[in-house]
């Protein structure tokens, strides 16, 4: 997996090495985040809209599969620092240079990419629903120039591994950020597997980051665990809610994997590697004129494909054992976790 700031991603210049040594037909342009490709590259670019590592997992495994299947590319990537002006001021950008595509990651990304356009095509990964974020007509038919990978996690199979790992939990708190759109669907569905799962709970929602430890701190003795959807906001400060969560004795669940490393307790979720790089295969048919996102049903990775991870360090803070059938399958990441 390559690094992202510095990838030269260029199929052409692995052509041209075959032929001519030496050949300066791609260079990379470190301070700008482009390259210098062939005058047959695709241009692309891509907006990401903050950088954490389940984000940062889409972006390498999108330019992963350009590289794989020979894709001749020229990448422009651009991180918005989760600012919403800035996606705007970014997809504008692309725009004007008349991109080929435009890779958008994240909702806020995407939504500003396609309020600036109606004719260069989209590609999108780490959107829940892109019907609900008013992005296509349906998941299944888009009709727009938009389509997408998206994110959408097992909720139901998460809260079941909640139950697995803490049997006497009777209410939990289901935490997120309230701005975000992707987030309020996701809470809504975790709130009917609760029902379901006859789960009690109550909503801990922050608009801003310095609210997170107060809001952690509140749920002291009012619940017996949290659950963190893929949260863009969460997930980019997690160490401080798991900070502020471990001090008070609470297990939080979570939606991805990045936010075990950086101390949750455990998720079932899916690889956002392996999203970036179903992104890809989206975007490389419709460069080459094989499809339009109009036509192309958004996917989703099947549960299947999901991985159990668990983060044995934070366990131990806790004072809770994994039971066995969850640790024969599970990956642990104790051993990245941030102190």
């Amino acid at each position: 997996m390559k690094t992202k700031r510095t990838y030269a991603l260029m199929a052409a210049m692995l052509m041209a090495a075959g032929c001519a040594s030496g050949s300066d037909a791609s260079k990379t342009d470190d301070s700008s985040n482009t390259t210098t490709p062939a005058e047959d590259a695709y241009k692309i670019g891509i907006i990401e809209y903050a950088d954490h590592p389940a984000l940062d997992a889409t972006v390498e495994g999108f330019q992963d599969y350009m590289e794989e299947n020979n894709v001749a590319v020229d990448i422009d990537f651009k991180s918005a620092q989760g600012e919403q002006a800035n996606c705007t001021t970014i997809a504008q950008t692309f725009v004007n240079d008349k991109v080929d595509l435009i890779y958008a990651v994240a909702t806020p990304a995407a939504q500003a990419t396609a309020n600036a356009t109606k004719d260069i095509p989209i590609v999108t990964s780490a959107v829940t629903d892109l019907e609900t974020a008013d992005l296509v007509e349906s998941n299944e038919k888009p009709g727009t120039n938009v389509t997408g990978a998206s994110d959408l996690n097992p909720i139901e199979a998460q809260l079941n591994l909640l139950k697995q790992i803490l049997p006497d939990a009777k209410k939990i708190a289901i935490m997120y950020c309230n701005a975000e759109e992707n987030s309020r669907f996701q809470a809504k569905l975790a709130e009917e597997v609760c029902d379901k799962l006859g789960l009690e709970y109550e909503e801990a929602t922050v608009t801003e980051t310095n609210q997170i430890q107060q809001v952690v701190e509140s749920l002291a003795g009012k619940v017996d665990a949290i659950y963190i959807p893929t949260d863009n906001m969460l997930a980019k400060a997690m160490p401080t809610v798991t900070q502020a969560a471990n001090d008070i004795n609470l297990p939080c669940i979570v939606g991805e994997e990045g936010m075990v490393e950086q101390g949750g307790l455990a998720t079932y979720g899916i690889d956002y590697y392996e999203l970036g790089k179903m992104a890809g295969a989206q975007a490389e048919a419709i460069l080459k004129g094989e499809s339009n996102p109009a036509d192309m049903p958004v996917v989703f990775q099947t549960e299947d494909e999901c991985a159990l991870a668990i983060n044995s360090e934070t366990a131990k803070k806790l004072g809770i054992t994994f039971p066995e059938d969850v640790t024969k399958d599970a990956k642990d990441l104790a051993e990245t976790t941030e102190d």
